[in-house]
């Protein structure tokens, strides 16, 4: 589903911890790191098209999380033609994309990269919330950078930090088993960096976290759009 301008509508997702850091996903096979993402399918608004691509890509449902907030408009970007099949080149353009930010209002060990028979994702972190430009691909930069500045405006940060927390961020593993590849059970996030959630613990959250209340500290009041 195209517009006349030949951009695909399409949802971003920016998902808060309780300390306002974001989620950020390794795709599949890739050394590259981004937010979740997807189309939006004809005849769906934007917030289910949100709730939906959560669920596929992370397996988190729309009680797991509480909408922040959103950009008031579309983000767009052109796709470079190497990246577009043939048969569509000269009518696709690329995404124009409504960002939701999103607090997570469950355990870290809820999310589920394997949900789906084609996972978008093979391991994930939590970031502080400026992620790192130079690791996403040179074309969704500038629109990263757009929904990032944009919804910063429904947080508030400590006087000394600016925004920016200096800390080591968690370096976490999918701990479910995949599904639907041949009736079998793997771990390829695990085989990916030689070390499965058995040998290295500290990959994959302790399951005795509690969920945060969904209104921590640091929240700004926000009116409805």
């Amino acid at each position: 589903m195209l517009d006349r301008e030949g951009f695909r509508p399409n949802v971003g997702i920016i998902l808060l911890n309780a300390h306002n850091e974001v989620w950020w996903g390794k795709r599949v096979r890739e050394h590259s790191w981004q937010f979740p993402q997807g189309g939006i399918k004809y005849g769906e608004t934007p917030e289910q098209a949100m709730y939906r691509e959560l669920e596929e890509e992370i397996g988190l449902r729309a009680e797991h999380v509480k909408i922040i907030g959103r950009t008031r408009d579309w983000l767009r970007y052109e796709v470079p033609d190497h990246f577009i099949k043939r048969e569509i080149r000269g009518h696709y353009r690329g995404q124009k994309q409504i960002w939701f930010l999103l607090r997570m209002c469950a355990r870290d060990n809820d999310v589920n990269l394997r949900l789906t028979d084609h996972p978008e994702f093979d391991a994930w972190r939590w970031h502080e919330y400026w992620v790192p430009l130079d690791v996403v691909i040179e074309f969704k930069r500038d629109v990263y950078q757009r929904a990032l500045q944009e919804l910063s405006r429904f947080l508030t940060w400590p006087a000394h930090g600016n925004g920016h927390r200096h800390h080591t961020s968690r370096y976490l593993r999918q701990p479910h088993a995949p599904r639907g590849i041949n009736g079998q059970n793997g771990n390829s996030a695990g085989k990916a960096s030689g070390a499965t959630a058995a040998t290295r613990p500290e990959l994959v959250a302790a399951s005795g976290e509690a969920p945060c209340d969904c209104d921590p500290p640091g929240i700004a009041e926000a009116g409805k759009e």
